[in-house]
């Protein structure tokens, strides 16, 4: 008989690995959440990512939400170093160019927008910057997620990222979830917010 199928959505913590193995040790998915051994992370975070990860046993989902043709959209709310200007917001919606395990990539048209300091709850640790310069926040939405991408595209205009939180996906959000929170959601919720079929 097939096994019923779960979905979750955690908030992850920096600090953690987007795997239940742990590796190198580090510390991984299975030190902060107990679900059912079948059950994968969508995607991944690197490991000082914050923020929205997807996990199911559902392999359908996976399937459409890593299928680039999709253009399924990831917002992201970004900190990065410096004073960020008008040219390199201009630079992040047309498309940069960022160099990729595999060679160089020209990253697809994406929305980007400096921000307010948004709420989030404290990290830890906390982040560290260039108190001379000083920080902004962006808040940028993707259709792609190449490795380390959003960490790359600010690089690439000249603004490294300091602290990064994946928010939604589509139109799925973390809503009052913490760090290393899990809230489970059903098949009917989870396909409609995410916009698969």
């Amino acid at each position: 008989m097939a096994k019923p199928k779960k979905y979750y959505v955690l908030y992850k913590p920096a600090g953690y690995l987007s795997q239940f193995s742990p590796e190198h040790g580090k510390k991984c998915l299975s030190d902060l959440v107990d679900v059912p051994k079948d059950v994968y992370p969508v995607g991944r975070l690197d490991e000082m990512s914050e923020g929205m990860l997807l996990l199911t046993n559902d392999k359908n989902v996976n399937q459409q939400l890593l299928d680039p043709t999709n253009n399924h959209e990831r917002t992201y709310l970004v900190q990065v170093e410096g004073q960020l200007n008008k040219k390199a917001i201009k630079q992040l919606k047309e498309g940069v160019e960022i160099t990729l395990p595999d060679g160089q990539y020209t990253t697809k048209p994406a929305k980007a927008q400096k921000t307010g300091n948004p709420k989030l709850p404290d990290r830890e640790p906390p982040v560290s910057f260039d108190k001379s310069k000083g920080v902004t926040w962006l808040k940028l939405v993707l259709t792609e997620g190449k490795n380390r991408q959003v960490r790359r595209m600010t690089a690439a205009v000249g603004f490294p990222t300091v602290r990064l939180v994946r928010t939604g996906i589509e139109n799925l959000d973390l809503g009052p979830l913490n760090p290393g929170e899990l809230q489970k959601l059903d098949r009917p919720t989870f396909y409609d917010k995410l916009n698969l079929h």
